[in-house]
């Protein structure tokens, strides 16, 4: 059954990094001839991964720099791949356990399948998720007077992008009018009673007839790779019994032996990362992050103690006022506490009624029932119906939010500006 396996595995690959399956026999015993194939294979899948693109005449170099620093991005650190040489003339046994790897901590066929599906129907993306991270000071704490930025530039550089965004809103805004002009024109015209009208791709088949060889390539191509995958699903645990083995030569021939004794220090990132800005951007933004959080906890231990003993002396000075007024004081704290608590539920656990991810569009009428969906959210789990009354409200919620925080921001902004202000002598300051 292992040639069988290694047959749908390769078949439910996409076709342009398609593997032979016999490259996958050869990387088991190290041979240098499948090297190259696999080099390009990883670099091809973590590319179409990562949304880049490729050409087949990238250096080889290069591919072998991105793929190291992708799997180093993705949490696989084993010292041996990161040592293979830069032509990449040798180590596809490495290579072959790397792509094992991937396929079963990410999911690597499930992620290609979804980002090359064929998209038949009209979609939109909608998303209420919070935000997880909060925005980065960087390069603020020491900037002197040769970083000083002249505010007419920033000025310039505000309204540049406010001309931009409002292009892009117009275009957009556009792009929905005639969406919903063939969304109704088309109504009733659909074989399916669930969507009842087409899509621009389905629209533009009927005016070219023959786009209609091209698609149907694409679908049959799609579908063979399903097929391949539902087959690959039943026989893969021979495949990972097949892997048990390579590893147990890897074992034998002592390639494993300094993993076990290896330093902290080898786990730094390899040089090869360089040639990737995400890479050394992603790996400043996490030290940034771990200074950060633990500046932060110092400074929540500092507050706590201190808001401990105001509160112990809040408490002491109150016994003399009257319950009705301790009881409103002690109500609005409450509120403000609960509001504070909602918001940091909202950073670190985010709700299950969150949206996130591609729609598809389907119009319905004003007079349809309410359980009816004006969208249909595509999920890995499941399909779900999305209205988009239902975004809509969920957005306002969110733009509400945020112009709280804003307004919060320039109370703080004003407040500092007076305290400023009251330190000149001699000086009138008028707020804009």
């Amino acid at each position: 059954a292992l040639p069988v396996a290694v047959g749908a595995l390769c078949r439910a690959l996409p076709p342009r990094g398609r593997p032979a399956p016999d490259t996958l026999r050869r990387a088991r015993f190290d041979r240098p001839q499948a090297s190259l194939d696999f080099w390009r294979l990883l670099y091809v899948l973590l590319k179409q991964i990562h949304g880049g693109r490729w050409t087949e005449s990238d250096a080889i170099g290069a591919q072998v720099s991105f793929v190291k620093s992708a799997l180093w991005y993705h949490g696989y650190g084993r010292p041996q791949l990161h040592r293979l040489p830069a032509d990449g003339s040798a180590g596809s046994r490495e290579l072959l356990l790397a792509f094992s790897w991937l396929l079963h901590r990410l999911g690597l066929l499930e992620q290609l399948l979804a980002r090359n599906r064929v998209q038949t129907g009209d979609e939109a993306s909608a998303c209420t998720c919070e935000d997880e991270l909060p925005n980065s000071q960087e390069g603020t704490a020491e900037a002197g007077p040769e970083d000083r930025v002249d505010v007419r530039y920033l000025q310039w550089l505000s309204g540049r992008l406010r001309l931009q965004w409002c292009s892009l809103h117009a275009q957009h805004q556009e792009q929905c009018k005639l969406l919903h002009k063939i969304h109704l024109f088309t109504s009733g015209s659909h074989m399916d009673q669930n969507l009842r009208h087409f899509s621009v791709t389905e629209t533009d088949l009927i005016r070219r007839p023959e786009n209609y060889k091209q698609l149907l390539q694409l679908l049959e191509s799609e579908t063979m790779q399903l097929e391949a995958f539902l087959e690959w699903k039943q026989l893969e645990p021979v495949y990972w019994q097949w892997m048990e083995t390579v590893l147990d030569n890897m074992a034998e021939e002592g390639n494993m032996c300094d993993s076990q004794d290896a330093h902290v220090e080898e786990r730094r990132l390899p040089e090869v990362t360089s040639c990737c800005s995400w890479a050394d951007k992603l790996t400043g933004q996490m030290d940034r992050l771990s200074r950060d959080l633990m500046a932060l906890q110092e400074q929540l231990h500092q507050l706590v103690a201190q808001q401990k003993a105001a509160w112990w002396e809040k408490l002491a000075a109150r016994e003399e006022l009257q319950k009705e007024r301790f009881s409103a004081t002690a109500r609005k704290i409450q509120e403000s506490v609960e509001l504070k608590l909602r918001g940091l539920r909202s950073l670190r656990a985010p709700e299950k009624n969150e949206m996130h991810g591609l729609c598809r569009l389907v119009l319905r009428s004003k007079h349809a029932a309410s359980t009816m969906g004006c969208a249909r959210c595509v999920s890995k789990e499941a399909v779900s119906a999305v209205s988009a009354a239902e975004v809509i409200r969920e957005l306002q919620v969110r733009e509400a939010s945020l112009q709280r925080e804003l307004e919060q921001l320039r109370q703080e902004c004003r407040h500092r500006l007076e305290e400023i202000a009251e330190d000149l002598e001699e000086v009138i300051c008028i707020s804009p």
